[in-house]
């Protein structure tokens, strides 16, 4: 039967980018609690596609916007399918997005990616939604993962397809609770990448965490695109002046929640000088920034997509010896390690390192409910 855990949280064939065996480049692009999470950075060439050769699952993975490189959200999914492949003797194809694409080019190469003979494929990010939903009937012995994914309204979930979730609303409420305690102007900001119940889960959380610890903490909130994802998450200009205008109005901390348009807010953090911070999203990206952001980077909200995919790939190997893939909606959360926030950097002190445990273990054990733009 389908699990229904509740989810919180135009190329031609010709010139689909496939790189099983030759790994693709970035085009660009939005854990435990005190360990950092998985990050790998922009690939080298030799990465697990190119050498990979084992008898083991065929897996696809379909990138996001951004791409291999964006230093979070798709690198997150890279890493994770960099161990599963290891860990299971497998095979690997990756199959790279173009911006401003439509949705046959979505479709064309999900389909591409199970004509070769993959039994699993991740797709990368809730604009797979309509395609995965659109292509899975047609390969039914085939299963879809979606990270952050959803059937389209009026469409019924599938035996081949499971929605993987996070719910980046608790990690948020923690990374919003440090801000809260870190900042010396009560002053922080909150950049979004596209305005949308995915993106305005960040908020919701960073918003409420920010809020119980600091009752006269003021937040300031801005979306970079309404409706365009390149302008939304691969925009590092439109980071940097967002963000700057936030730091020039008294904002003393600014966590994004907006890809690759993140490392503008780094960038704005840069500028602003001593004392001002800025917070990552998706995975520990003081460990990928530059030299000159590192020192601003107070911590980063992880999202543990690594941890998704690994997950949902050794779920389906294993339902190959006997049982069911997995399916329906799955949601990695705080009790889970599916979201968390960074220490690297030792910039958190141990005061807030207690009180951020205290708040965890308060919304894993129901004390706390925190806010979701999926209620």
């Amino acid at each position: 039967m389908l699990l229904r855990a509740r989810f919180v949280v135009g190329l031609s064939a010709a010139a689909l980018v496939l790189a099983g065996c030759a790994g693709g480049e970035s085009s660009g692009g939005g854990s435990s609690s005190d360990s950092g999470g998985s990050s790998e950075g922009e690939a080298s060439s030799a990465d697990v596609c190119e050498s990979a050769d084992g008898d083991g699952p065929k897996i696809g993975l379909a990138y996001d916007v951004g791409g291999r490189g964006d230093q979070s959200f798709n690198d997150s999914a890279y890493a994770g399918l960099k161990q599963v492949v290891t860990d299971l003797d497998g095979t690997c194809t990756e199959a790279e997005a173009q911006n401003g694409e439509d949705e046959a080019a979505r479709e064309e190469r999900l389909r591409q990616l199970a004509e070769a003979g993959h039994e699993t494929i991740v797709a990368v990010g809730f604009i797979y939604g309509a395609s995965v939903y659109t292509v899975a009937p047609d390969y039914p012995e085939v299963n879809f993962g979606i990270i952050d994914g959803a059937p389209p309204e009026g469409v019924d979930l599938l035996p081949n397809v499971a929605n993987i979730g996070f719910a980046a609303n608790q990690g948020s409420f923690l990374v919003g609770a440090a801000a809260a305690l870190t900042t010396e102007s009560d002053t922080i900001g909150f950049v979004g990448g596209l305005d949308i119940p995915l993106i305005q889960d960040f908020e919701l959380g960073y918003v409420a965490g920010a809020e119980e610890v600091n009752p006269d903490v003021e937040i300031e909130s801005q979306y970079l695109s309404q409706d365009d994802a390149a302008a939304g998450f691969e925009n590092p200009s439109g980071g940097n002046t967002t963000a700057t205008g936030m730091y020039d109005k008294g904002a003393d901390v600014v966590f994004h929640a907006a890809g690759k348009s993140g490392l503008g807010v780094f960038d704005a953090a840069v500028t602003a000088g001593e004392g001002n911070w800025a917070i990552g999203v998706d995975s520990d990206q003081y460990l990928t920034a530059s030299p000159e952001q590192q020192p601003r980077i107070l911590t980063s909200m992880l999202k543990r997509v690594d941890v998704g995919v690994i997950e949902y790939v050794t779920g389906v190997a294993d339902a190959a010896e006997g049982g069911e893939a997995p399916n329906g909606f799955v949601t990695y959360d705080l009790a889970s390690d599916g979201v968390g926030y960074a220490t690297s950097g030792d910039f958190l002190s141990q005061d807030v390192l207690d009180q951020l445990e205290e708040l965890k273990q308060q919304i894993i054990d129901g004390d706390i409910k925190v806010p979701s733009a999926f209620e």
